[in-house]
């Protein structure tokens, strides 16, 4: 392979005569030579260069239910193109019918997906080796809703209800846990599965009476549509209910033994994705608009405003997690029954990668 010595040697010399100094050559000799280099290098034939380019990994990032504010990172880091500086092409896709998120992660289906702590606890207990990676949204902001006429404003209140199940173990093992620490009995409470249906409509149907959701999302959505409703949020019941992870970033034991360079690069652009959103929480709102044309603008604007402060929160920075809040969670499980084998919550997640 020439080197670029060489290369000039041979464009302003003919062979067997001393070769010139580049900065002696005419000025439009020069223009050729810079011109032939410049082809050189960009088909990668000077030493060093002669390389292909790599092409990027192809990832798959699986979400836990339609684009919103809580995946605004994802598409943020996928717009402005920082997945690809990472060498990745990042695939976004949504839930189907062969199995959870974290079911298709743990079977190498999927590299990533959004998840929850409850999820991912229960799956480590049944043995599925996946672990979570970042906390998306720092506390939890969960919450159950329903109509104000139909009364519900603390666990005890769920007897004799209807509640809109999306079909998860972990559904039941977390309401019948609140409702028991309530003085109430769960076999009292009956699941309705309304599997990916709008919750929302749901209860305004009065197919059921009681549904799960995100505040930031459902709970404005609510306030939108003009509905009166109550919300019995899960982090006001801290005496029967510990604070943990919801939603949270999982992989799989074997993809961060195997490939711990993936996940470093994956969650270093995503990391910068979620930072974005929460400096900038308008432009980010506009980035998840383009990705998600079935939602509703003003939604994910009004959304976007009220998350983005709490996906960092009180924590030294994004993503972060601790021991303890996976200690507390996975001990009031186990507790209460709800697990099938303990485990190990040192386990369970990693801040390794962590930028």
């Amino acid at each position: 392979m020439v080197s670029v010595t060489q290369v000039w040697s041979l464009l302003i010399s003919p062979p067997g005569h001393p070769a010139a100094r580049p900065a002696s050559a005419p000025g439009g000799l020069r223009l050729l030579v810079s011109l032939t280099l410049l082809g050189l290098v960009a088909t990668g034939a000077l030493v060093g260069c002669g390389r292909a380019p790599q092409a990027p990994v192809k990832v798959t990032v699986m979400l836990d239910w339609t684009p919103n504010t809580n995946h605004t990172g994802l598409y943020v880091a996928e717009d402005r193109g920082w997945y690809r500086e990472q060498g990745l092409e990042v695939e976004i896709v949504q839930p189907g019918q062969g199995g959870t998120p974290v079911q298709l992660v743990a079977t190498n289906k999927a590299d990533f997906a959004i998840s929850f702590q409850e999820e991912v606890t229960n799956a480590r207990a049944t043995g599925i080796p996946v672990v979570s990676i970042a906390a998306i949204i720092q506390h939890n902001t969960s919450a159950l809703i329903s109509l104000e006429d139909r009364g519900i404003t603390r666990p005890k209140d769920l007897e004799g209800k209807r509640y809109g199940a999306f079909g998860l173990p972990i559904e039941e093992q977390v309401l019948g846990g609140l409702m028991e620490c309530d003085g109430a009995d769960p076999k009292r409470l009956e699941f309705v599965n309304i599997g990916s249906s709008d919750p929302l409509t749901a209860i305004q149907q009065r197919d059921v009476d009681v549904a799960w959701i995100f505040e930031g999302w459902e709970g404005i959505e609510a306030g939108r549509r003009g509905l009166s409703v109550d919300l019995l949020r899960l982090s006001d019941w801290p005496q029967c209910l510990p604070d943990y992870y919801t939603p949270v970033l999982v992989t799989s034991e074997s993809t961060i033994s195997r490939r711990p360079d993936l996940v470093r690069r994956f969650l270093a652009a995503t990391a910068r994705g979620y930072r974005f959103a929460i400096e900038r929480p308008a432009e980010a709102a506009e980035i998840l608009i383009r990705y998600a044309p079935e939602a509703d603008p003003e939604l994910i604007r009004q959304s976007q405003a009220w998350l983005s402060p709490r996906y960092q929160a009180d924590a030294p920075r994004w993503g972060e997690q601790k021991q303890s809040v996976w200690q507390a969670y996975a001990q009031w499980m186990s507790e209460r029954g709800l697990l099938a084998e303990p485990i190990d919550p040192a386990r369970a997640f990693t801040n390794e990668f962590l930028p």
